[in-house]
C-alpha cells in the first residue's frame, strides 16, 4: 500500500509539473555590427531600399539560432519570433546613438505548447515557419505537419494553441520540406480588410506557380504567385499601403546564396489570381547575407517605412544569425 501512495503521489508531482508551463530560457547574445551590406563598399542604396545597418547575433545558449520569422511590436522596438524548433523568442534590439541596429537585450527562448498542452521536441511536428500578430492571436504557420495554429497574445509563451485556420487548397497539395513558410496580415483599410495571408514555399500548382491563399475575409480564397527558379520564399509582410513585401532565398552549389525581395501590388491579389511584382532588391554572397528566412515590415513612429530581415543559422558553425535593417525609398 505504501508504494501505492508513493507511486500515485509521484503522478502527480509530474502532473503538477507538466502543468507547470513549457521550458523557458535566457539566451545572451553578442552582437556584432554590421556596417556595409556590401562587403568593401560604402554604397547603401541597393534597389528600392536603402542599408540601415545590421547584427551578427551569437549566443553561449545552443538554444538560440534557427530562427524563422520575426514581428515587431507596433511603435516599439520589442519583437517575437519563432524558431523552427519549435521556439518562441521574445526580446527587443538595441541601438546606437545614430539609430543603428546594436544588439539584443532581454532575450528569452520558450519551447512552443502543442494541442494537448505539451512541449513537443519532434522536428516534424514543431516546425514552425511563418508567424503574424494580429488583434490578441499570434498566428503561427508549420511546415512539415503543414498547419496554422492560433495562439493567445499576449499569453502564447505559456499557452497550447486555441484553434487552427483552415488552408483554401487540400493539405495534400503541399509539399513536406517546401510548404507553409509565409504568413502575414494586410492592413485593415487595404482591400483584404486585414486577412491572414499564406504563400507556400517551394509547393506548386499544375502551372508550377507557388500555392497561396487568403485565410479570411470579405475576399477569402486561393491565388498563386509566379515562382521563379531557383528562388523560395521565405518569408513575407505587408506595406502600409497593402503591397506585399516577399523575402526569397536561393541556394545551389554553382552560385551559393542568394536572397531578393519582391514586391506585389496591393490590388493584385484576389482569388483565382496569379500575382507577380518588382524586385526591389537582389543580393548574393558578395553580401553581407546567409540563410535569409524572415521579413517584417516597421513603421517607426515618424512614419519612415524600414523592412527587417534575419537569417536561419540551421545550428550550423558554417552558417550565420544576421539582422539587417533597410529604408524603404520606393513608395
Amino acid at each position: 500500500m505504501l508504494r501505492r501512495s508513493l507511486v500515485v503521489l509521484s503522478l502527480l508531482a509530474s502532473a503538477t509539473i507538466a502543468r507547470a508551463g513549457p521550458a523557458s530560457e535566457i539566451a545572451p547574445v553578442q552582437s556584432r555590427q554590421v556596417m556595409q551590406f556590401k562587403s568593401g563598399s560604402d554604397q547603401t542604396v541597393f534597389g528600392g531600399l536603402e542599408f540601415i545597418g545590421g547584427i551578427e547575433m551569437t549566443s553561449p545558449n545552443p538554444l538560440l539560432g534557427a530562427i524563422s520569422a520575426i514581428r515587431f511590436r507596433p511603435g516599439s522596438d520589442s519583437f517575437v519570433a519563432v524558431m523552427d524548433t519549435g521556439h518562441w523568442i521574445e526580446g527587443a534590439v538595441v541601438r546606437d546613438d545614430a539609430g543603428r541596429l546594436q544588439g539584443l537585450t532581454e532575450l528569452t527562448v520558450t519551447s512552443m505548447t502543442d494541442g494537448n498542452g505539451g512541449a513537443e521536441l519532434k522536428k516534424w511536428r514543431v516546425d514552425s515557419e511563418g508567424l503574424a500578430l494580429r488583434d490578441g492571436e499570434a498566428i503561427v504557420s508549420f511546415e512539415q505537419l503543414a498547419r496554422i495554429e492560433i495562439y493567445p497574445d499576449p499569453g502564447f509563451a505559456r499557452s497550447k494553441p486555441v484553434r487552427q485556420m483552415a488552408l483554401p487548397f487540400p493539405v495534400e497539395e503541399l509539399r513536406v520540406n517546401g510548404g507553409l513558410e509565409t504568413i502575414a496580415i494586410a492592413p485593415k483599410d487595404s482591400p483584404l480588410r486585414g486577412a491572414a495571408v499564406i504563400v507556400a514555399e517551394r509547393s506548386v500548382d499544375k502551372a508550377d506557380n507557388l500555392l497561396a491563399g487568403i485565410l479570411d475575409g470579405p475576399m477569402k480564397g486561393a491565388f498563386t504567385v509566379v515562382r521563379e527558379e531557383p528562388y523560395a520564399v521565405t518569408d513575407g509582410d505587408f506595406l502600409p499601403n497593402g503591397d506585399l513585401l516577399l523575402l526569397e532565398r536561393r541556394f545551389n552549389l554553382a552560385s551559393g546564396l542568394g536572397m531578393r525581395i519582391r514586391r506585389i501590388a496591393a490590388g493584385d491579389i484576389r482569388p483565382g489570381a496569379v500575382v507577380d511584382g518588382e524586385v526591389l532588391l537582389m543580393a548574393d554572397m558578395s553580401y553581407q547575407i546567409d540563410n535569409m528566412e524572415g521579413l517584417d515590415v516597421v513603421v517607426r513612429p515618424d512614419g519612415e517605412v524600414r523592412v527587417i530581415v534575419v537569417s536561419d543559422d540551421n545550428h550550423s558553425i558554417l552558417e550565420r544569425n544576421l539582422m539587417l535593417e533597410f529604408r524603404l525609398i520606393l513608395d
